[in-house]
């Protein structure tokens, strides 16, 4: 099975985050972010990641070292259990819609974190929760899981709606990325011999 399980302490939070790529979509997520973990769950039941992460962060500051660390440990721990890349279909992609918004996400778990966000939320804030803060969380997550990552929202008037879209096609486009594909059989899927 394709698991891990990484925690990351630091003096700005205690994060641990374990997942299994090969789940059912069962999330465990207390982050102190209400907001974040209804993103997560997202990626749990979209992308069939079984997700358990428990974060402490200083929140009494505000959210952003908490929602960062989250995306790095995240990002550490789909490294970790993806392991060598060997027959996976290493690229996925989903367009999802919710009602008037549509978002696009695109991947490839290819070794290089690269990060291409396009997204004009439109509000600063969905009730308490800083929008700004998702692209930290996904520069944190491709920085440490090495993947080229491409978000784009298309369309939205609902921010609640646009950031949902966004982490529902994350979360697919994952799931077809890390799915083994029979004709690959044991070859890892690079030209290069490497990813």
């Amino acid at each position: 099975m394709r698991t891990a399980q990484v925690t990351r302490n630091t003096l700005e939070t205690q994060i641990t985050v374990s997942l299994n790529l090969d789940g059912a979509g069962i999330a465990r997520l207390a982050t102190g972010v209400p907001f974040l973990d209804h993103m997560l769950d997202q990626i749990a039941r979209h992308g069939l990641i079984d997700l358990d992460i428990e974060a402490r962060g200083d929140l009494h500051i505000d959210a952003h070292h908490t929602v960062e660390d989250t995306g790095i440990t995240l990002g550490q721990a789909f490294a970790q259990a993806l392991g060598d890349k060997k027959g996976i279909r290493r690229y996925g992609h989903a367009y999802v819609p919710l009602d008037e918004a549509l978002s696009r996400v695109v991947i490839d778990l290819s070794g290089r974190p690269g990060l291409e966000y396009h997204v004009d939320y439109t509000r600063a804030r969905i009730g308490e929760f800083d929008v700004d803060l998702f692209l930290e969380f996904f520069r944190g997550f491709i920085n440490h899981a090495g993947v080229t990552l491409h978000i784009d929202n298309l369309r939205g008037i609902n921010a609640h709606h646009q950031a949902e879209t966004i982490f529902k096609a994350f979360g697919r486009a994952l799931r077809m990325a890390v799915e083994p594909d029979a004709r690959m059989g044991d070859v890892l899927p690079s030209t290069k011999g490497a990813l």
